[in-house]
């Protein structure tokens, strides 16, 4: 059997990590198999859903390198994958289950569900629907449909049956039927709800595997029930633990900016996501950074936890570092951008590349330095003000001197120094840091010395002398090279 696994988001909103996590998995599991990975969008929300949405996470997958092999723009033999263009598929299996009288019309009210609900949880009961009107005569439905009621539709779930399946990560799983009330298959506007067009879609295009977040556990016995019913294959079902912020609640916008739009815009590199979110939640026998393709080669339905799986940003920027560090010359230059490299002279470029290269996570930390390197001022904070009065100005002049003497040749200023001023480790490091780059970390002091030439070097550590003899006022934190 050809492994077939699918993504099928609802284009309502901006995909998410718990959507790509799910799209992430389902597309390495296909690939490890060399199986097809579907993307299927659910657009039967015809309120709600919007074509930007759609757009907006093809380019989202695409630019994570997660492809599908059917899908939107990509030839498929199981087409349309738009469910709003498959009514017709719809129709036939209403068609059969009317047939079969397994579906009854229900013309309840929302303000008659709902009270019917509100009175079950008052007697402490789960609620599910009451079946008022699965024992309606023909003659009371052809009553209410004169009236004018246009009725849902809904499945005719059998009494005291169990329902059970092995979930693919979850293990065995087990439901009792008198516990589920009947379901809708079918709105009033014809139109049919998740529960029944997810299913009968996963069946139609031959989906082996379904992965997806454990919020779905609870439709999966329904789905089941529905796709015996119209005798076909049940896919094997696997629910992913929920995403949780460090407050174990299901991760969500007020635990930061989580939506691959937004991450892509502050700077992550796709690599460092996939990274990330192949191992949250699943161990994975490497910790190398790896390509997609290799991904999957480690990826083992086995090896995923049934714990929520915590979001630790930590391990996200470690994988970011990471990435940041695997790239070469141009493709660093193309991801910091054309208003960057703008900052940059030509004429240092490489070697400005190779100088902060190991500092910086982000783009703005590459704009940072090129403001420190390039432009004609730095600034201190208080910190760093506090750090070089406390160096005191005969610091800064022999560094000059040093500077002087040896040029360019960083150990030999810094052995000089610590000669003359008795100075060693953090006290002789840090305000030379500062002073020439107002920075307390950084890149080692003989790159940024050969980035800034001793024409620089010497102007900077001559501002740094004027503030400590009080010839130019420190109450702005600001030294002019």
């Amino acid at each position: 059997m050809t492994t077939r696994t699918r993504f099928s988001p609802s284009p309502t909103g901006k995909i998410h990590l718990g959507n790509v996590r799910a799209a992430l998995y389902s597309a390495l599991f296909a690939s490890k198999h060399q199986g097809v990975f579907v993307l299927r969008i659910e657009d039967t929300d015809a309120v709600r859903s919007e074509e930007r949405y759609v757009d907006s996470l093809m380019i989202d997958l695409k630019w994570l390198g997660i492809e599908w092999q059917e899908g939107p723009a990509v030839h498929g033999d199981y087409g349309p994958y738009w469910q709003s263009q498959r009514q017709s598929i719809y129709e036939k299996y209403y068609q059969i289950l009317e047939e079969k009288k397994l579906i009854y019309p229900c013309f309840c009210t929302d303000q008659e569900l709902n009270l019917s609900r509100k009175l079950q949880l008052s007697r402490g009961q789960a609620p599910r629907y009451a079946r008022t009107c699965r024992g309606l005569s023909q003659e009371e439905i052809e009553k209410r449909l004169a009236s004018g009621r246009k009725p849902a539709w809904r499945f005719e779930v059998p009494s005291q049956t169990k329902i059970e399946f092995v979930d693919t990560i979850k293990g065995p799983q087990a439901f009792q039927s008198d516990d589920i009330g009947d379901f809708i298959v079918r709105r009033a506007d014809g139109t049919p709800p998740f529960l029944f067009c997810n299913a009968i879609d996963d069946a139609e295009m031959k989906i082996s595997h379904v992965l997806r977040g454990e919020d779905h556990l609870a439709n999966t016995p329904r789905q089941i029930m529905l796709l015996k019913t119209l005798n076909l294959p049940v896919p094997y079902y696997g629910h992913l633990p929920l995403i949780v912020g460090d407050d174990g609640a299901p991760l969500s916008k007020r635990h930061g900016s989580f939506s691959v739009e937004e991450l892509r815009k502050e700077g992550y590199l796709s690599i460092s996501l996939i990274n990330y979110l192949s191992r949250l939640g699943h161990s994975c026998d490497t910790q190398a950074l790896l390509p997609f393709h290799e991904l999957a080669k480690h990826f083992d339905l086995e090896k995923l936890s049934r714990s929520p799986a915590r979001f630790d940003k930590n391990q996200l920027l470690y994988w970011q570092k990471l990435a940041v560090q695997s790239l070469d010359m141009n493709g660093f230059w193309r991801w910091i951008g054309d208003e960057i490299q703008e900052q940059i002279p030509a004429a240092k470029q490489a070697l400005f590349v190779e100088c902060i290269k190991a500092n910086v996570v982000f783009p703005h930390d590459v704009l940072l330095w090129g403001k420190i390197f390039f432009h004609h001022h730095i600034h201190f904070d208080e910190a760093a003000i506090s750090h070089l009065q406390e160096a005191g100005e005969q610091f800064f002049v022999e560094a000059e001197q040093a500077f002087d003497q040896y040029g360019l040749d960083v150990n030999a200023v810094l052995a000089e120094m610590k000669k003359t001023l008795g100075l060693s480790g953090k006290k002789l490091f840090m305000p030379l840091r500062l002073a020439l780059t107002g920075q307390t970390h950084g890149p080692e002091l003989a790159q940024i010395a050969t980035l800034l030439g001793q024409k620089k070097i010497k102007e900077r550590l001559g501002d740094v002398i004027k503030q400590m003899s009080g010839r130019e006022s420190s109450s702005s934190g600001r030294v002019s090279p």
